[in-house]
């Protein structure tokens, strides 16, 4: 149980037991039953919508580099400041960092499940992230669950905090509309890593996956979903309001899921591929959504360069009439 976890057990209206001794049993600090966040500023706002988006075109900046990219548009910046708002917004380079800190003893270690995974049908894997939205004035966070083979997101949830409660929420949401999936990925945050959730998927009988530290391509089709989302809506709408943004933000969902085509579903949406795979019964496994998306890629070149090598050696043939 993480520390807002047992924050939230404190209670103030208890007649028989004070606030001092239910902190010290919870093993709590009470001063922190009593911190209330400072708004960000307006600068930091402005650097944390920037960072945002550098983030999304080079997610593997940390710190240091993102400094640098910050100081040349001109952004008077130290790398204390930049760490902090990172911090704040969620983010952190993907890139595989020395082991110099130690899980949290009460984290248990789940592997990854997807490596070399054939996944074919719907409701056989469903991953989940949360991510940073910013606002005009302010920012909430978004997590979401999808379904690994068809993209379709199943629920969703805002919040103004990174609290567990809400990632919970989302994940009963989907399970309630769509039933268990077989196994469940995320990364190793710890709203994920925490009793409720996990609670949640084993009683459930759904198997636990878990990304890497810093695997950024362990859960890459929820990746590109936030990039999507981000340049097709947050950012050209620019929020003034949560209910606002949950609103825009559902609208966006409702048309990713049942108008937007995917090229590789098909050209199909991610609705009409989940709903379609189970009423035929079979799914050709040629179609089936690789889970290793660096091999699918390096596939997409060799089959390109080879089409170039062919018509630059069909081209001459063709003008002299051989062909």
């Amino acid at each position: 149980m993480n520390q807002a976890e047992r924050l939230s057990l404190v209670d103030r209206a208890d007649d028989q037991m004070s606030i001092v001794t239910q902190c010290r049993l919870l093993r709590v600090a009470r001063s922190t039953l009593y911190y209330r966040p400072v708004a960000a500023s307006d600068d930091d706002l402005r650097l944390m919508r920037r960072i945002d988006e550098q983030y999304l075109a080079t997610p593997f900046y940390g710190s240091r580099r993102m400094v640098a990219v910050l100081r040349r548009e001109g952004y008077a910046v130290n790398r204390k400041r930049v760490r902090r708002l990172m911090r704040l917004m969620g983010i952190e380079a993907i890139y595989q960092k020395p082991n110099t800190s130690q899980r949290h003893p009460d984290h248990k270690v789940y592997p990854y499940l997807l490596r070399g995974l054939a996944i074919d049908r719907p409701n056989q894997v469903w991953c989940a992230d949360i991510t940073y939205i910013p606002m005009a004035k302010g920012f909430v966070y978004l997590v979401a669950v999808m379904d690994w083979f068809s993209r379709r997101v199943l629920a969703w949830r805002l919040s103004i905090g990174m609290e567990t409660a809400f990632c919970v929420e989302a994940l009963q949401e989907a399970i309630d509309w769509y039933g268990p999936p077989q196994i469940f990925n995320t990364d190793q945050g710890v709203q994920f890593t925490s009793a409720a959730f996990l609670a949640e998927l084993e009683t459930r009988g759904v198997r636990i996956s878990m990304d890497g530290k810093g695997r950024f391509l362990d859960n890459i089709f929820i990746e590109r979903l936030w990039r999507s989302l981000k340049y097709e809506d947050v950012f050209i709408k620019a929020y003034a309001l949560v209910a606002e943004a949950r609103s825009g933000i559902g609208a966006w969902f409702a048309f990713y899921n049942d108008r937007r085509l995917h090229q590789a579903l098909g050209y199909r949406t991610p609705r009409e591929t989940f709903e379609a795979a189970p009423a035929c019964g079979y799914v050709d496994n040629a179609s089936a959504l690789t889970t290793s998306p660096q091999a699918s890629q390096q596939q997409q070149k060799d089959s390109i360069e080879a089409a170039d090598v062919l018509r630059r050696f069909t081209a001459p043939l063709e003008r002299a009439g051989a062909l």
